[in-house]
């Protein structure tokens, strides 16, 4: 990297916020250690000024800029490309919150603000900030707002777009606007801050975000159920949204084998004595006593036939038992092959998940005999992840052999679905070469035109989220 650009960054910044060599290391490699970056410097501004610098300097020098927030992203969507100079600019250290207005339900956060801290600010004031998923002490805001992050309670208070009010962005030649409104009704022209939201950092650097923040709601309670096979998932799942209502705030679809990894792993108790293919993990939360609501949805459902068993949270603890499986369910810790798993973060029609899942079974069996299927997540809003991986040290030379067929099969059952590749974890490069095919060209004709618009030399995580070039006809 020229000397005289990396000068100019250090003067911008603190000793602490450039980073190179093996220093830089943990921001270069994701999660699941399914990406390596290429050698890059990572910058760590602490202000919003010191992010425009960065970014200014960058585009005056044309080197690349791929923001980062809490580095727990699925999808591979801070990936450095070796094609290009680029630097990781970490928005880790922007992290005060800035305001809280308990009358106006609104909270402002710089955009390294964890998840569990605004979650935990919120609850002093007896409110909530609705998004949570199991990352939450690590994620960043940030974060959440460039991937339109969802989690466990997208069933009822939606996803990141629907709790943010308003967004300070650092564009792609430094300007920063100012967009940091607290209105909930505004029809005063385009709603730009939705451009920024689910953009993985490719049209500029979130900053700051207004966010919107409910009424907490003391009364909670958990139930895991044994479900009498995929094929009453359905009704059981229309029989819960009917008797709970807006009560219902999660129902999660739990794998026995993940059940069991997480057991095992953990050295904890399995939370029912019944052994099923599949479980549900359901959440009533309210500003009332929900028990009795639980127990009567319980009742009916073993009636009908649709449970064959379950357990009701009788403390915090147990409730907190219950929800720990749940969210260490994702397997990358537990088996030596997922390097080599195939994961879906798949969104289909909620009444199509039993079929979904069937189909990823049957072309799994046909194409990669003796495969597993892992699939597990967010039953109520139809967001299913699946991991598709060999299990046996002999099957794995078959199963990379036809891993590129495999996924071109399921994508494919995805969208005879009506469903789509990528629910809540971006697009990242994980997707790029996948998600042509589900949009009609015309549809990324227009995200095409709003990235030259806003980032026209593409300095900004470039090879994210858009196909720059033409891509298949939509099918």
């Amino acid at each position: 990297m020229n000397r005289s650009f990396v000068a100019e960054l250090r003067s911008l910044l603190d000793p602490a916020g450039y980073l190179d060599g093996q220093d830089a290391a943990s921001y270069l490699e994701d999660p699941r250690h399914a990406y390596v970056w290429a050698d890059a410097a990572v910058v760590r501004p602490t202000t919003v000024a010191q992010v425009a610098a960065v970014v200014d300097t960058c585009a005056r020098h044309g080197v690349k800029v791929v923001p980062q927030g809490g580095n727990t992203g699925l999808s591979g969507g801070t990936v450095v490309g070796p094609d290009h100079e680029s630097i990781v600019l970490s928005t880790a250290r922007l992290d005060r919150i800035e305001s809280i207005d308990p009358d106006g339900a609104t909270m402002t956060v710089q955009a390294g603000v964890t998840i569990e801290a605004i979650q935990t600010a919120a609850a002093e004031h007896g409110l909530q900030f609705a998004p949570d998923w199991g990352a939450r002490g690590t994620a960043t805001i940030g974060g959440g707002i460039s991937t339109n992050a969802g989690g466990n309670n997208v069933l009822r208070y939606g996803p990141m777009r629907s709790h943010v009010l308003g967004l300070e962005v650092v564009l792609a030649d430094g300007t920063v606007w100012d967009g940091l409104r607290s209105l909930r009704k505004d029809v005063s022209g385009y709603d730009l801050k939705q451009l920024f939201i689910g953009a993985e950092g490719t049209l500029g650097v979130v900053t700051r975000a207004v966010l919107s923040l409910v009424p907490a709601t003391p009364h909670t309670q958990s139930a895991f159920a044994a479900i009498d096979g995929l094929g009453r998932l359905r009704d059981l799942t229309q029989l819960v949204r009917r008797l709970t209502g807006s009560e219902l705030t999660a129902y999660e679809l739990v794998p026995d084998i993940g059940v069991e990894l997480v057991c095992r792993h953990y050295s904890v108790a399995r939370p029912i004595a019944i052994r099923a293919e599949y479980y549900v993990l359901l959440k009533l939360a309210s500003t009332r006593p929900v028990q009795e609501d639980l127990l009567t949805v319980l009742d009916q459902a073993a009636t009908q036939g649709l449970i064959l068993d379950a357990v009701v949270a009788e403390s915090a603890a147990h409730n907190d038992a219950l929800w720990f499986i749940r969210d260490e369910l994702p397997p990358e810790r537990y088996d030596a092959h997922q390097k080599h798993a195939i994961k879906l973060d798949t969104v289909v029609p909620v009444d199509k998940i039993g079929e979904f899942i069937q189909l990823v079974q049957e072309v799994t069996d046909e194409l990669t005999p003796g495969a597993v299927c892992y699939g597990f997540g967010h039953v109520g809003d139809g967001n299913i992840h699946m991991r598709v991986l060999p299990v046996a040290d002999s099957a794995v030379d078959h199963f990379v052999a036809n891993r590129s067929l495999l996924r071109r099969r399921i994508d494919e059952a995805t969208w005879s679905l009506r469903g789509s590749l990528s629910a809540e974890h971006g697009i990242g490069i994980e997707l790029i070469d996948r998600i042509g095919p589900q949009k009609p060209e015309i549809e990324w004709e227009l995200m095409r035109a709003i990235k030259r618009a806003l980032d026209p030399n593409d300095l900004m995580n470039p090879g994210k989220v858009v196909p720059m070039t033409g891509v298949p006809p939509h099918q």
